[in-house]
């Protein structure tokens, strides 16, 4: 009996937006534009979450709340949590579009796995209205999963498993390890585990790794391959029972499933 009857993706940074760079420009704006200074590093660390909860996320960070109590005041609310996230959204959705094009290999990919008969779910932290701008200019350049769902579809999103049982019962796909997640941040092992799925990291590409295409190919390979480890400790560490290089490398992970 085939083993692998399903595989569900993240979005940006695993399958589309090479290094997840349309979030992360939006975060670093409006935390700025609140005179208060966030590093990349810092905006990356909760990447994965439904966006208000990564908002939270960043503002719960030591550091980063001592420069809002500094430029406000006072500690942050969750009235600030609500200001910036209606800034950030606006923010997002002034570049969304642009930051809809499939990584390398994405969309061979998944044509093998319709091949194979396998079929693709997908989850995001991004928003339903969000996703309605992502989701069809994804698929004018390619990509197209049977179905996605995001936490406004669920009573919680990443790393709670609901999503990935609504791409479950859509996909009527069960039990859970016949299903594989694959994404490129530390919530989406997490989310993976907790629904009980084989759970695969990606590096390259990914919002860990943080590198555009272009400083990857210009990086010495040495530190290149140095940052890689990194990245793939981090997500074994997080519940990866498998991390690849490459998005195209999936295949392999599902073979040795299937030999298994």
């Amino acid at each position: 009996m085939k083993k692998i009857e399903a595989v569900v993706f993240d979005w940006a940074g695993t399958m589309i937006d090479y290094g997840c760079f349309a979030p992360l420009e939006a975060f670093l704006e409006v935390f700025k534009r609140h005179k208060v200074e966030i590093t990349i590093e810092e905006a990356r660390e909760p990447m994965g979450m439904l966006k208000i909860e990564h908002i939270r996320a960043l503002l719960k960070m030591p550091r980063i709340q001592r420069e809002w109590k500094k430029a406000h005041g006072s500690k942050s609310t969750e009235q600030d949590v609500a200001k910036l996230n209606d800034e950030f959204e606006s923010s997002l959705f002034c570049i969304l579009e642009d930051f809809t094009t499939p990584i390398p290999g994405a969309v061979e990919l998944s044509e093998r796995l319709r091949n194979r008969n396998i079929k693709i779910g997908s989850t995001t932290g991004y928003t339903k209205k969000m996703m309605a701008i992502v989701a069809p200019k994804a698929k004018e350049k390619g990509y197209s999963p049977d179905c996605y769902f995001t936490a406004d579809d669920v009573k919680a999103g990443r790393p709670y498993p609901w999503m990935c049982y609504r791409n479950a019962m859509e996909l009527d796909v069960f039990p859970m390890n016949r299903i594989i997640k694959v994404g490129d941040t530390v919530t989406d092992m997490q989310e993976g585990k907790n629904a009980g799925m084989w759970t695969v990291g990606v590096i390259l590409g990914s919002s860990e790794m943080g590198l555009s295409e272009e400083a990857e190919k210009n990086m010495d390979q040495k530190e290149l391959k140095i940052k890689m480890e990194e990245v793939r400790s981090r997500l074994e560490e997080a519940g990866a029972n498998f991390v690849v290089d490459r998005i195209s490398d999936l295949d392999q992970v599902i073979n040795q499933l299937e030999q298994q």
